[in-house]
């Protein structure tokens, strides 16, 4: 059998295999929608924390930041799945118990991990504001709270989402450790149980890597169309639609002023050569 009769009994493998492959796809997808849900939850609740003028609140956001950021992603799914229950029990903590909800336990290791990554991109952003912004809001008397609300945020949210952007990809490739977990059987656990009938370069090296190039493919798009609007609502570019545009409308409408403006030139040359000629 040479090597193209060989993808083709692959390929009709995986037309076997279609369902469980869609099935651990979606749960993927799951897991980086909740976990990234739940890691920017706490990236912002951090990186505000973090950033705040208040030592009561930005030292034990540091601490928590430098703890996760210091903890292995596959540590901290053992403890929260093994380790943790062992308190519940010996102070009969009355909450369900991590076993049952193996998914859960999953979103969470995720979320906490790269939400304390996110908390970093969240605090510098913060600083990267203009400090003339920062002694307006002071000169009007606004409270820490109204100032990121109103004034600062808004900034920074255009200036962190590239790293969050980053740091979604960088989770959505994090989430193939989650299928260690026992009931998690995400894209990789089945890619790993299609690898049996044909072969590991079949299952992962080429229906893993396309599968997950396209999804964080996608993911990308988004925060880069993200990025744009927040950006035009900032009035710093094109809005999403110009973008999207087949006709570029920013440039359109500088050509017009710039040909006006040439236009007012050329009309004054004009009237000072007449004004030449007459005075003559």
């Amino acid at each position: 059998m040479n090597w193209l009769d060989e993808q083709k009994a692959n390929f009709e493998v995986l037309g076997n295999f279609s369902e469980r492959i869609i099935e651990g796809l979606t749960t993927t997808i799951y897991l980086t929608l909740l976990g990234g849900a739940l890691a920017f939850v706490i990236a912002i609740a951090l990186g505000l924390a973090a950033g705040s003028p208040s030592l009561w609140l930005r030292g034990p956001a540091r601490v928590l930041i430098e703890f996760l950021r210091g903890i292995s992603l596959l540590v901290l799914l053992f403890w929260l799945l093994y380790v943790l229950p062992i308190f519940w029990i010996q102070y009969h903590i009355p909450l369900p118990a991590p076993q049952d909800h193996t998914f859960a336990i999953g979103v969470a290791a995720l979320g906490l991990n790269y939400g304390a990554y996110g908390a970093e991109a969240v605090r510098a952003s913060l600083t990267t504001v203009p400090k003339a912004q920062w002694e307006a809001t002071t000169a009007l008397s606004m409270s820490w709270t109204h100032k990121m609300r109103r004034v600062i945020f808004p900034q920074a949210w255009a200036l962190m989402i590239p790293s969050l952007s980053n740091l979604w990809v960088h989770l959505l490739k994090g989430s193939a450790i989650v299928y260690i977990v026992p009931g998690v059987n995400d894209l990789t656990f089945e890619l790993d149980n299609l690898r049996r009938p044909t072969d590991i370069w079949f299952s992962h090296a080429f229906i893993g890597l396309v599968t997950y190039f396209i999804l964080a493919l996608v993911l990308t798009l988004f925060m880069q169309a993200l990025e744009a609007r927040a950006k035009h609502r900032l009035g710093r570019g094109p809005s999403l639609r110009e973008i999207l545009s087949p006709t570029p409308k920013l440039g359109g409408r500088r050509s017009k002023r710039d040909g006006a403006e040439q236009g007012l030139g050329q009309t004054g040359a004009e009237a000072g050569t007449l004004a030449g000629g007459k005075a003559s």
